[in-house]
């Protein structure tokens, strides 16, 4: 891509974005007196603020950039998980808010302690922390990337600039601060979505119409192949893959769930949900939208790409080159927003994390003062070894070693939605038979990757555990699901080896639905 130095009015429109979310920070610095509020913004935040946040934080820069491309490459098959989220959402949030609110304090894995013992939760929440720690640093890299070719910066100078922003805004505005920016980095995402969009639309000869009716007959408009195959892409692939992702995200992720807590009530958390998939779902079809108007646009109005030049850098190319002065601005300016919302949700719940499921078990007579002190160094810590994990990135161009490692995460965090339903819907499942079922759901994990997963160690790519016509050849989208699975059912019929009593009721579906019927 070539790169594209802005118009100063753009570069001022970005900047003031930036020191937006430190001014925010600030402001809402006063309030932060206790760990309830820090983390939880005290219970008393308005339902469709806390709906606007969860909207921010699904809809990542990563979501910004790789859903154009996706789109543009191919059709619209990865909306197909967004599609399933308010299919789920609606059978399980009735009872997974107050189950939470209920039985928990900050930490969402609390209540895998309550119902399956200590391992589950460290188990639970090492996973999460893990799985969001490295996913911060990737946010920071290529957004880093992306904001570096459109604006004409080192990139180190972005991944700096806008991690210090993030940190200031998390560090002092705690979760009130994080959930007030989200609202307004909504708008800003949706604002230059939109805008995008009209663009696109407009500007070909025909009009929205012929756009639509070419994008249409070239098959972009699409969620196929809809083959019964998981070794590909496929629509079924997807709808499994979304199954999981819906409950793994509102039933298992402490950035959600950590939410619900900010809300009055249990009402208000429960539309505080509904609202956030609800907005999402519209705007990862946006984007998708944008990505098939973008294949459209070069098709016909016959503006030159670079020779060469990815998928996923059509929609950067596209903002630096195509977009009018200001326009410009807002949707880089939207770019950062969504960054800043997906990266200052991490680090709160990580610090949330940390001290709930890990300091306090091991000094419990600590004050609240002093748990407020180290969720904010974690805040810091967690920032700043982001920013070099992307700055590691850039020097090893985003391979190597990091790859290996976060494959390693996929391994020892397998089946965490199995932990979930197990404890949820069996009274009978215990703990025993849940370490039998995580520990098989490793061992599956760990023969998936290494016989699928091509690593670069410095020798060049190659299968780790090559065994063959036995390596899984599954698409790596099902892999969660199979280790979800196994965690499930392995897990249930083990618990029946193991004599111990039925579950809690209340910690389970049936305590919901015996009081549901009571209320009757």
């Amino acid at each position: 891509m070539q790169q594209s130095i802005m118009h100063w009015i753009d570069y001022v429109i970005v900047a003031i974005s930036v020191i937006l979310a430190v001014g925010v920070g600030i402001y809402f610095s006063h309030r932060q007196k206790d760990t309830k509020t820090y983390f939880a913004g005290g219970g008393k935040i308005p339902a469709w603020a806390i709906g606007m946040s969860i909207f921010a934080t699904l809809i990542s820069s990563v979501t910004f950039l790789a859903y154009p491309g996706a789109a543009y490459a191919g059709n619209w098959i990865l909306l197909v998980q967004g599609l399933m989220v308010p299919i789920v959402l609606l059978f399980m949030v009735s009872f997974i808010v107050p189950l939470f609110r209920k039985m928990i304090r900050i930490s969402a894995y609390e209540y895998f302690e309550r119902r399956f013992g200590f391992f589950a939760r460290i188990y639970s929440s090492f996973a999460f922390s893990l799985g969001h720690f490295s996913k911060m640093g990737t946010v920071f890299f290529l957004v880093g990337l992306a904001l570096s070719e459109l604006m004409g910066i080192d990139i180190y100078f972005i991944i700096i600039v806008l991690g210090i922003a993030i940190i200031i805004l998390t560090l002092l505005g705690g979760m009130e601060g994080v959930i007030w920016m989200d609202v307004i980095q909504g708008f800003m995402l949706i604002a230059g979505g939109l805008t995008c969009l009209f663009i696109l639309l407009f500007t070909p000869e025909g009009g929205p119409c012929e756009v639509l009716s070419m994008a249409w007959e070239q098959k972009k408009i699409d969620v196929g192949p809809y083959d019964w195959d998981f070794t590909q892409l496929t629509f079924i692939v997807m709808v499994f893959n979304g199954i999981f992702y819906a409950i793994q995200k509102y039933g298992t992720d402490q950035t959600i769930v950590q939410r619900y807590l900010a809300a009055k009530d249990d009402k208000s958390a429960k539309k505080a949900a509904y609202m956030g998939v609800l907005m999402s779902v519209p705007v990862w079809t946006l984007f998708m939208l944008i990505g098939t108007g973008l294949y459209i646009f070069y098709q016909t109005t016959g503006n030159p790409l670079p020779d060469g030049i990815k998928a996923d850098a059509v929609f950067p190319y596209f903002i630096g080159m195509e977009l009018p002065i200001g326009i410009t601005g807002l949707v880089v300016a939207a770019l950062a927003a969504a960054a800043i919302s997906s990266l200052d949700s991490d680090m709160n719940c990580l610090a949330a994390i940390v001290v709930e499921d890990y300091y306090v078990r091991f000094r419990p007579q600590s004050t609240d003062k002093q748990r407020l002190n180290l969720g904010r160094w974690i805040v810091f810590l967690t920032g700043v070894a982001s920013i070099g994990i992307a700055i590691l990135y850039v020097e090893w161009g985003g391979e190597g070693v990091l790859g290996a490692v976060f494959s390693l995460y996929a391994i020892f965090s397998a089946g965490i939605v199995g932990i979930f339903l197990l404890g949820l819907f069996s009274r009978r499942a215990n703990k025993q038979g849940l370490y039998v079922g995580i520990a098989a759901a490793i061992l599956f994990t760990a023969y998936a990757m290494l016989t699928s997963t091509k690593f670069d160690l410095g020798d060049g790519k190659k299968i780790l555990l090559d065994l063959g016509e036995w390596n899984f050849t599954h698409h790596k989208y099902m892999l969660g699901v199979y280790s979800h699975l196994i965690v499930l059912v392995v897990g249930y019929f083990a618990s029946f080896l193991f004599k111990t009593p039925l579950a809690d009721k209340n910690l389970t579906f049936y305590g919901y639905w015996e009081k549901r019927k009571e209320n009757k």
